[in-house]
């Protein structure tokens, strides 16, 4: 449903492939059809996206899915009400650690299979040889992102502290293969192309991924001023219904050529179509000449990707709580259950006729297979959506989960 009405919105995005439903939007035509003229501003950290936003530079940016949440707790510096109407995809990071730490790992029964299991378990056995020496240090993105959360989530169901046992910095996307080719860190969890580009600089090995850590779990949103939204209801309506069919074009296989010599333009990600195509395909180079195809490794559409599950959020939440970056307490509770919007989703595309799933929130980890669910509108399969070492979030019983949490 396109509109006479023109609305310009200003998007900040961080160099990385799962910013592609938003570069998308604009460059295949999808916002200008929905009278939005979207002006896109490439940024080097997430730091400045979170501050851009912050201060209104940008009126949306593609964002951690946590991040917002961050904001609205005042967790940030410029604190500022976020919310999350739309998300950018499911899945699309990997953990890669220098060729040294992945011999270490390999002496200690990993494979090349990407099992995280079996690659935590030597991981730590790895750490405990190495005990009274400089600690192994990785990096991620950002203190307030699913980065950081899957990455301590991973060693502490193997038995790894990380606040402990290794040592966790933060590395813009760009930077990470090089500061690994560098010596300056051992590995680190990353959005792709960054994983592809230390395997096919010789450099680094993919040991695990977020699509096992946690199957079809969320990663980048759309973050939007709630000012912002208030104040521009259609501008934000007509953007949602862009993304969506943004969305739905990038996960069209028929597209991938077109869609990776896009995001290889170096205003987008300035990388080789060929380093794109493993998140499009799943089949991916592990280094050492070992591949592995994942399934459902990235998905931009599939599976109610774009919906803003609250269960997200929460389950964001309760991470915050576990590693002491904020208290569990009823307000924070509710912010956070506030946070995620898929009432504005829904008003924004059910003209259009979509899936739109019956509900706002749902266990995480409870479905084994791809399952078909009640929706409005056309039919919706969801899942599977395990955690790697079988746990369930129920955002019912969120004390419980709470309180169930190890560090270790």
């Amino acid at each position: 449903m396109s509109t006479t009405a023109s609305h310009q919105v200003t998007a900040g995005f961080m160099p990385l492939f799962d910013s592609a439903v938003l570069v998308a939007a604009g460059e295949m035509g999808f916002a200008a059809r929905e009278g939005i003229e979207l002006k896109l501003q490439r940024e080097t950290s997430w730091a400045n996206i979170r501050d851009r936003i912050a201060i209104g530079h940008f009126d949306v940016a593609h964002m951690l899915g946590p991040m917002p949440l961050a904001c609205s707790f005042g967790l940030t510096p410029l604190a500022s009400e976020t919310i999350v109407p739309f998300s950018l995809g499911l899945g699309g990071n990997c953990i890669t650690v220098s060729n040294a730490v992945w011999q270490g790992m390999a002496a200690n029964g990993a494979t090349p299979d990407l099992d995280p299991a079996r690659a935590g378990t030597a991981l730590g056995a790895l750490i405990r040889e190495r005990a009274g020496r400089e600690p192994l240090r990785f990096a991620v993105v950002h203190p307030h992102s699913g980065h950081n959360y899957e990455l301590r989530y991973w060693l502490a169901a193997c038995g790894v502290d990380p606040d402990r046992d290794i040592e966790i910095v933060i590395v813009p996307p760009p930077f990470m293969a090089d500061a690994l080719a560098a010596g300056r860190i051992d590995g680190y969890c990353v959005g792709e192309p960054w994983n592809s580009a230390a395997v096919a600089a010789g450099t680094g090995r993919i040991v695990t991924v977020k699509a096992l850590l946690w199957r079809n779990s969320p990663e980048k949103v759309i973050g939007v001023r709630r000012a912002w939204a208030e104040e521009n209801p259609e501008a934000l309506a007509a953007l949602l219904r862009a993304l969506h069919h943004s969305a739905r074009w990038c996960q069209d296989p028929a597209n991938r050529g077109e869609l990776a010599a896009l995001m290889a333009r170096y205003a987008f990600l300035g990388q080789p179509e060929a380093i794109q195509m493993p998140v499009l395909t799943g089949q991916l180079q592990l280094g050492g000449g070992a591949e592995r195809r994942v399934e459902d490794f990235f998905l931009p559409f599939d599976k109610a990707a774009n919906f803003p599950w609250k269960s997200h959020a929460l389950w964001f939440y309760t991470q915050m709580v576990r590693w002491g970056q904020l208290p569990h307490t009823p307000q924070n509770l509710a912010i956070a259950r506030d946070c995620y919007r898929p009432d504005l989703y829904r008003s924004a595309l059910k003209p259009l006729g979509v899936a739109l799933p019956g509900a706002n929130a749902k266990v995480e980890g409870a479905l084994k297979v791809a399952t078909p669910v009640g929706s409005a509108g056309a039919s919706l399969v969801l899942g599977p959506d395990g955690f790697f070492d079988g746990q369930i979030f129920d955002p019912d019983r969120i004390d419980a989960y709470i309180a169930g949490q190890k560090r270790a």
